[in-house]
C-alpha cells in the first residue's frame, strides 16, 4: 500500500501536467483525488481508468483480480476495435469470494494466471488490482513476479484500485505499469527515420484506421499506438520511435513525458478531429521527424497530401454548409473533445452554445477560448435539469454528448447524437469529419422530431 501511495504522489507531481503544477503545494498533494459515489465504476474510478487505457492492447489477457462486478462494469465499455487478435474481448476475473476475503486471494490469482496461460497462451497477462483485494492486502506484484518466472511469460501488475481516485488518475497509473514493466523490454526487427508513436488513441469505432492511411501516404510508420489496436510486442519496442503524438488530452502525459526523458522521443499534443486540426497534426509530425533527422522531403509530401485531402473534403462538405449554417449545438463531453470537436463544427458554420469542461485541463480551456473567443460558453458542471431547460427553450437545436445524457435530450424531444466512446462511427481524420457532419445532418432533419412534437390525438 505504501508503494501505491508513493506512485500516486509521483503521478500527482507530474511535471508535464500543468493543471496540478499550477496549484499551491497543499492542493497539489491532493492531486486528482475526488470522493467517488459508491459503485461508480463505469466512468468513475481509477481501476476503470487503467482498464480503459490498457484493454485495447488486443493480444494480451486482461485479468481483473477482484469481485466479478469489477470486471462486469469495466469490460468493453469502449468500442475499441482490433484488426486481428480478439483475446482482449474475453473477460477474465478471479471472482473472489467471502472466503478469499478472509484467507487472502493470492493463491486464487496464481491459479487463474496459470489457467489463462495454459488455455490461451497470450504473449502477456495484465493483472488489475481492485478495491477489495487491495484492502485485504493481496500483493499482486509478488504474485505476478513469481508467475512470470514460473511460466516464462510477462505477467504485468496494474496497481490501480478504484479507491485511489478518479478515472484520469487510473489512466496515468495504467501508463506507469507500461513504463515499469513493458516499454523498452523488446527490440523491433528494424527501424526507419519515419517511426512514430501515437499515445492516447484507443481506436474507438476504428478511428485509428481513418488516420493511418494518411500517415502511410506521408511515408510515416506507426511503430506503436498506445493503446488502440496495439500488440504487446509493439508496446514493448515503442521506445525506438523517433517522435510521438499525444492525442487524448493529458490522460497519458506521464507516458510521453517519461519516454522523452528516458529515450529522447519528442512529442506534441494534437487532434485528429476537424480539417484544420488534422492538417496541423500531420504538419507537426513531419516537422518533428525532420528535427530528429528524417529527410526533409517529407514536408513537401505532407503539404501535397494535405492540399489534396482538404480540397476533396471541402467539396464533399459543401452541400451540408447551407443546411447546417447557424444551427446551434450543445456539446456535453470533456477533455480533448471539448475543443477539438468545437473547431470541427465551426468549420461548417455550426454555432456552439455551450461546451462542457468538467474533464478538461487548463490547456483545454485555453484552446476553447482561442477558438471561440472570450465569449466562450464553457460549462463546468451542467445538471440534467439545466440541460433540459436549455433544450426545451430551444436555445440549442441538437445535443452532442455521451450515452448517459441522451435521455435528457429525448425527454425534451430534441435531436441527440453520441459523440463519446460508445459511438458506432469514427469521426477522426478527413473522412471522419465528413461522417460527423453527415450524422449531424441526418439527426437534425430526421422527421421523427416533428412527429414526437405533435400533440397526442386525445389532447
Amino acid at each position: 500500500m505504501n508503494a501505491l501511495k508513493a506512485r500516486i504522489q509521483e503521478v500527482f507531481d507530474e511535471p508535464g501536467c500543468d493543471t496540478n503544477q499550477g496549484k499551491p503545494d497543499k492542493e497539489r498533494k491532493k492531486g486528482c483525488t475526488k470522493q467517488l459515489a459508491p459503485g461508480a465504476a463505469a466512468g468513475g474510478c481509477a481501476f476503470d481508468g487503467a482498464k480503459i487505457a490498457l484493454q485495447p492492447i488486443v493480444d494480451v489477457a486482461h485479468l481483473v483480480h477482484g469481485p466479478i462486478a469489477c470486471e462486469g462494469n469495466s469490460w468493453d465499455n469502449r468500442h475499441s476495435l482490433s484488426s486481428g487478435a480478439q483475446t482482449y474481448r474475453t473477460g477474465f476475473t478471479t471472482d473472489i469470494s467471502e472466503l478469499d476475503v478472509i484467507y487472502g486471494g493470492e493463491k486464487r490469482l496464481y491459479k487463474a494466471i496459470r489457467e489463462i496461460i495454459d488455455k490461451y497462451d497470450p504473449p502477456a497477462v495484465f493483472v488489475y488490482q481492485t478495491c477489495v483485494t487491495a484492502l485485504i492486502g493481496d500483493d499482486i506484484e509478488a504474485v505476478c513476479k513469481s508467475a512470470s518466472a514460473k511460466f516464462g511469460k510477462p505477467v504485468i501488475p496494474v496497481n490501480a484500485p478504484g479507491f485511489s481516485g478518479i478515472k484520469n488518475l487510473g489512466n496515468k497509473l495504467g501508463g506507469e505499469a507500461l513504463l515499469d514493466y513493458v516499454i523498452g523490454t523488446a527490440e523491433p526487427e528494424f527501424t526507419t527515420p519515419y517511426d512514430i508513436n501515437i499515445i492516447g488513441e484507443y481506436n474507438l469505432s476504428g478511428e485509428l484506421w481513418q488516420v493511418k492511411p494518411l500517415l502511410d501516404a506521408m511515408g510515416v510508420r506507426v511503430l506503436a499506438c498506445l493503446s488502440g489496436d496495439a500488440r504487446y510486442r509493439e508496446v514493448a519496442y515503442s521506445h525506438r520511435a523517433k517522435a510521438a503524438m499525444m492525442v487524448c488530452s493529458k490522460a497519458m502525459i506521464n507516458v510521453v513525458r517519461k519516454m522523452e526523458e528516458r529515450y529522447g522521443i519528442p512529442y506534441f499534443e494534437g487532434s485528429f478531429y476537424g480539417i484544420g486540426d488534422i492538417s496541423d497534426s500531420l504538419r507537426e509530425i513531419a516537422r518533428l521527424l525532420v528535427q530528429q533527422g528524417a529527410p526533409s522531403d517529407i514536408i513537401a509530401r505532407t503539404e501535397a497530401l494535405i492540399a489534396v485531402e482538404e480540397a476533396r473534403a471541402w467539396v464533399r462538405l459543401e452541400p451540408y454548409k447551407a443546411r447546417l449554417a447557424g444551427k446551434r449545438v450543445l456539446l456535453i463531453t470533456g477533455g480533448v473533445k471539448s475543443w477539438s470537436v468545437v473547431a470541427a463544427l465551426q468549420e461548417v458554420g455550426i454555432e456552439i452554445v455551450g461546451t462542457s469542461v468538467k474533464k478538461s485541463t487548463k490547456e483545454d480551456k485555453e484552446r476553447i477560448k482561442e477558438i471561440m473567443g472570450d465569449e466562450a460558453h464553457m460549462i463546468d458542471n451542467m445538471t440534467p435539469r439545466e440541460m433540459y431547460a436549455m433544450l426545451k427553450e430551444a436555445r440549442a437545436d441538437i445535443m452532442l454528448s455521451g450515452g448517459r445524457s441522451q435521455f435528457v435530450a429525448l425527454k425534451a424531444k430534441m435531436p441527440w447524437l453520441d459523440i463519446n466512446q460508445e459511438r458506432h462511427y469514427g469521426y477522426a481524420g478527413y473522412e471522419g469529419m465528413i461522417k460527423l457532419v453527415e450524422e449531424i445532418d441526418k439527426t437534425l432533419y430526421n422527421p421523427v422530431w416533428q412527429q414526437v412534437r405533435l400533440p397526442a390525438p386525445w389532447e
